[in-house]
């Protein structure tokens, strides 16, 4: 399902991957427009996953965003609040992500997914952020980050 404003997880914020998803989120969430679907996990799964490689929390982030700040100010807020990961941290976090859903604890929720969304023939879809560009209307291929 194609959604408008909101960013691939692939897309970076301060050179951090998915951060920037998890505030388009909040923003379409505050303005009613984030699809149900997506309701459900705000602050999970991927979200608190971020949260907790910053150590900040969702509801802090959630008010810091509502403030009308961009997304490098909430990030920078996120880093001076939380904790400023190190260079090769956020590389290791960047890989991380990009990755989940290939051979590891996530591939079995990967190839349910796939199937639920009748992808199952897409061997081309082997993470978790090229299901998630594919099922929302993204080419998995041109996602990658720039």
């Amino acid at each position: 399902m194609h959604i408008p404003q909101l960013r691939s997880p692939h897309d970076t914020v301060g050179g951090i991957v998915y951060f920037g998803r998890m505030i388009d989120k909040i923003r379409l969430h505050a303005a009613g427009q984030l699809p149900a679907d997506y309701i459900e996990n705000l602050g999970g799964g991927f979200d608190e996953r971020i949260l907790n490689f910053l150590r900040v929390s969702y509801a802090d982030v959630v008010r810091e965003t509502l403030t009308g700040k961009s997304d490098e100010e909430v990030l920078a807020w996120c880093l001076e609040n939380g904790r400023q990961p190190l260079e090769e941290e956020i590389e290791v976090w960047n890989e991380f992500m990009r990755k989940r859903g290939w051979n590891d604890a996530a591939t079995e929720r990967l190839v349910f997914r796939k199937a639920e969304g009748g992808y199952e023939k897409r061997d081309d879809i082997q993470t978790m952020f090229d299901y998630i560009d594919l099922d929302e209307g993204r080419d998995p291929a041109n996602s990658l980050p720039q």
